[in-house]
């Protein structure tokens, strides 16, 4: 497996639920995980060891701002919007907790109350690009953590045409995180997961 995203073979038909089942059926190497973007499979890499201190500082501060019944966590598991034929597995996730009480191995993208995406070189595309544009018709926030420049952005305020709201603040710096979490988020520990050069 080589360390950019990779587009395999889907069923001829391209039906949403076909790809969802490939999706599920695919044995998907330790440290891959499977998404479905832009109407094709793509498998590629989990994130680089050094943002996982950078992933731990997020969730750490997201937990006691979470709603009630909401479950913080970075596990692998694919949420799919179906409206859009999409299903992403963010590298960070708030969702409650009832949504993985369903059958199977997806999760209803519905049940998200925050996602964040760490960006690489392989996958800041999909990350700026189609996540955004899927999940700010249904999630309530985004953070896209830019790790080549060092900065993070919130998107909040979704609407059926995107996000109506965003902020950008450099690595180091506090970033309001919108309701329904509320709080200043300390991005000091995360420029130490960059890849920005000096």
């Amino acid at each position: 497996m080589s360390e950019r995203p990779a587009a395999i073979d889907a069923p001829s038909a391209g039906a949403f639920e076909d790809m969802l089942r490939t999706v599920e059926e695919l044995d998907t190497p330790e440290g891959y995980k499977a998404e479905l973007i832009r109407g094709k499979i793509v498998v590629s890499p989990w994130s680089k060891l050094r943002y996982k201190k950078v992933m731990k500082s997020l969730r750490l501060q997201l937990e006691p701002h979470a709603p009630e019944g909401y479950d913080v966590d970075v596990a692998p598991f694919l949420f799919t919007f179906p409206h859009s034929e999409r299903g992403f597995g963010p590298d960070l996730h708030v969702a409650d907790e009832s949504a993985f009480e369903a059958e199977g191995r997806h999760a209803d993208g519905a049940a998200l109350s925050l996602v964040a995406e760490l960006t690489s070189a392989s996958t800041k595309d999909a990350d700026w690009l189609d996540k955004l544009d899927t999940y700010g018709r249904v999630v309530p926030v985004y953070l896209v953590l830019d790790m080549q420049v060092g900065e993070i952005t919130a998107f909040w305020d979704p609407s059926p045409k995107g996000y109506r709201s965003r902020t950008t603040v450099t690595f180091g710096t506090s970033l309001h995180v919108p309701p329904p979490f509320d709080f200043g988020l300390d991005t000091s520990e995360f420029a130490a997961g960059a890849d920005v050069e000096s």
